[in-house]
């Protein structure tokens, strides 16, 4: 099975997740910290990308409870649009909603330190991301 990467894009940084060779167990990767230039996180995303042998992106799209997307979500997808002509593989869109809310709840109860979640919770929604798109994929699928 291919692998497919995720990424949880924000404004100060970037998670990304990953499944393993198989496909089959989606883990934390890194966290990307932003620039001042959208060229040059692009350029370091591609190749993250590519050290990964990712054959599918998907991207955490936040949209608001009204089904509506916010100033955030049109951010998201500028970043998409521009990944997506750089990439040689598809990049697809995915709902994010709530991944980082779920991936805070989520280091809690873990009983994780405050200064670790901020290390680590953007890697985390973005396994919460990939979790979801596979899921949605093929519902038997329990990662």
């Amino acid at each position: 099975m291919p692998r497919i990467a995720a990424l949880d894009v924000g404004d100060v940084r970037i998670g990304v997740a990953a499944t393993d060779e198989l496909g089959l167990i989606a883990h934390p990767v890194t966290t990307i910290k932003r620039t001042a230039s959208i060229k040059a996180d692009l350029r370091v995303v591609e190749e993250l990308l590519a050290e990964l042998g990712a054959s599918k992106v998907v991207v955490g799209l936040p949209v608001l409870p009204s089904g509506e997307e916010g100033p955030q979500a049109i951010k998201i997808r500028d970043f998409y649009d521009r990944l997506a002509r750089r990439m040689r593989v598809p990049v697809v869109l995915f709902d994010e909603s709530y991944s980082t809310l779920e991936a805070e709840y989520l280091l809690l109860e873990a009983d994780v330190s405050r200064a670790k979640r901020r290390k680590v919770i953007d890697q985390m929604a973005a396994v919460i991301i990939l979790k979801g798109y596979m899921s949605s994929m093929d519902p038997n699928v329990n990662l």
